[in-house]
């Protein structure tokens, strides 16, 4: 399928409405969220809620209220379900579907408020700027014959969803950009000032890492750990990059912006032996423990005022996100429009759930 078909955007962006087509789950700013798309993400979100147990089957809910098919394809794909009431299936099958759905929908609906936000204020993103940065990085993520491959296998996307997360993170940076404020020579003194101490040679991490393709077994992989199980063992089970796998986990040496920007910012700002994540980057999910810190030797502020620039510029773009997201909830959240199965809190008229009691 292609994903292209899902998110195409007009260049001038529809008209606000509340009318959701019906082949479609939600409608943001007249830019409908149809079935196909949400059908083929609950997939992906259900490979990777399998895929915490090999050969698991892959069982998606995406038939409510009643769930005839996830009930049939339980009992189908799992015989210890087989005689299992049908009110039980039905209860189960909903539970799966409100977590995924939940998962799926916001990921759906903010994509759309950021590309919406970029046509709003007239940025573009070309198709060459989306490969380049897409060809980059797997190359150096997936530097294995056929792993990319076996990584699209392995969460059911295809290559066409990894250039639109792609494209849409970096749409998303450039929406930071325009909101992350100017990293001033008077910031950086006063950074290094209050910091004196780790400025020389620039400080290097090592760290244990596992990367899996869900949040769920990046849950019981950091549960594991906490539980006392050792990183060899629960990176050979979880983890899905080889490279650290075959290490137990750890990478030694890492130095700022050496990897991809959610991993490289929890790595950073992570405290030495402590229990980090799960941490969501564009490859999947991280959880980390920074075994080790090389702190930098001390150097005149001349010396240090590019690290300087770079951390103050990295939590100058963490507020501006928190802003971008802030900007893109008050400006689409009045219009995005969801159908009452598919209802979760970035859809208009929102209720939460009353708590029980």
């Amino acid at each position: 399928m292609a994903l292209g078909a899902f998110f195409a955007l007009a260049l001038a962006v529809a008209a606000c409405g509340s009318d959701i087509p019906g082949n479609s789950v939600a409608d943001v700013a007249g830019n409908p969220i149809t079935l196909r798309a949400f059908d083929h993400w609950m997939y992906v979100a259900a490979k990777g809620n399998a895929a915490q147990s090999p050969g698991a089957p892959v069982i998606v809910p995406n038939d409510p209220p009643g769930f005839a098919n996830c009930i049939r394809e339980a009992r189908a794909q799992i015989a210890s379900l087989r005689k299992t009431p049908t009110s039980t299936l039905r209860s189960d099958c909903k539970q799966l579907f409100t977590s995924l759905s939940s998962q799926v929908m916001s990921f759906l609906i903010t994509s759309y408020w950021y590309q919406l936000e970029a046509n709003r204020l007239h940025i573009r993103v070309t198709a060459k700027q989306v490969q380049s940065l897409f060809s980059s990085q797997v190359k150096k993520q997936f530097p294995a014959s056929g792993s990319y491959q076996a990584f699209l296998r392995e969460t059911g996307q295809t290559q066409a969803d990894i250039l639109y997360r792609f494209k849409v993170d970096t749409i998303l940076q450039k929406l930071v950009a325009r909101n992350t404020r100017k990293v001033t020579p008077a910031a950086i003194s006063a950074y290094y000032h209050s910091h004196a101490s780790q400025f020389g040679s620039q400080q290097t991490r090592d760290v244990r890492l596992v990367r899996t393709n869900s949040l769920l077994q990046a849950k019981l992989a950091k549960a594991a750990l906490e539980h006392g199980q050792g990183w060899c063992q629960v990176a050979k089970r979880y983890s899905l990059d080889a490279a650290s796998r075959n290490s137990c986990g750890l990478l030694t040496g890492i130095t700022p912006g050496e990897e991809e920007h959610a991993l490289n910012t929890a790595v950073f700002s992570a405290p030495a032996g402590r229990l980090e994540g799960p941490v969501h980057g564009v490859f999947g999910y991280y959880v980390l423990e920074v075994t080790k810190i090389i702190p930098a030797t001390h150097e005149p502020l001349a010396k240090v005022t590019g690290t300087i620039r770079q951390l103050l510029a990295s939590e100058y773009a963490s507020a501006a996100q928190q802003a971008v997201n802030q900007q893109a909830r008050n400006h689409w959240l009045s219009r995005t429009h969801c159908r009452s199965l598919y209802m979760m809190s970035d859809c208009a008229g929102y209720k939460p759930p009353k708590s029980a009691g």
